[in-house]
């Protein structure tokens, strides 16, 4: 349920279950998110500025054109969201121990995003442009990164990834030597 357009600055939502009340559509702007409820959510034209939420569930929310410029993700649910439909003008966001399993980033730019202790199950990073960004601690099991830009991405305490050298632009790009097995899958050999 959508409602008119308002500003609001330097809130505090918490515990609000925005599927059952509706979001005010508008601009936030300093706002912050704590166990809040977006799931199914349209959030679409919503600008979030410098915004953080905390705790919160937006798994399959709608997000056409909505904007995300510096907004911070801790613990949130984020299953299935696309975020390759927000508005793509000063999109910035990171993430701290979210889980974004089946979630999109296709053809993205996400220069110096933070994915840290993330999980991220078959997470499609196709034709995105990852230059910079970091993937600390997280969990890349079946992600797709396919005409992928990774350079200088730290890949070193990333695992369970599958990345093909031959179909990215990884130059610089940072990984463990535990890690060079995810590199090496296409090619179906044993490493011991």
């Amino acid at each position: 349920m959508a409602l008119i357009n308002k500003n609001f600055e330097e809130e505090h939502f918490k515990g609000i279950d925005f599927k059952v009340k509706g979001i005010v559509k508008g601009n936030y702007e300093n706002c912050r998110f704590q166990n809040c409820n977006f799931s199914d959510c349209d959030l679409s034209t919503i600008i979030f500025s410098d915004c953080e939420f905390e705790s919160c569930d937006l798994s399959m929310a709608v997000l056409k054109e909505a904007s995300f410029r510096n907004v911070k993700f801790k613990r949130c649910k984020q299953l299935g969201v696309r975020f390759d439909h927000c508005n793509k003008l000063l999109l910035s966001f990171e993430f701290e121990g979210c889980i974004l399993n089946f979630s999109s980033f296709y053809k993205l730019k996400l220069k110096q995003t933070l994915f840290s202790s993330c999980t991220l199950h078959e997470v499609e990073f196709i034709e995105a442009d990852l230059t910079n960004a970091k993937f600390l601690n997280s969990d890349l099991t079946r992600a797709v990164f396919e005409n992928t830009v990774l350079e200088n991405c730290d890949f070193r305490t990333a695992y369970s990834f599958s990345i093909d050298p031959e179909i990215n632009r990884m130059k610089r790009a940072k990984f463990s030597s535990a890690g060079l097995a995810g590199l090496l899958d296409k090619y179906n050999i044993i490493i011991e």
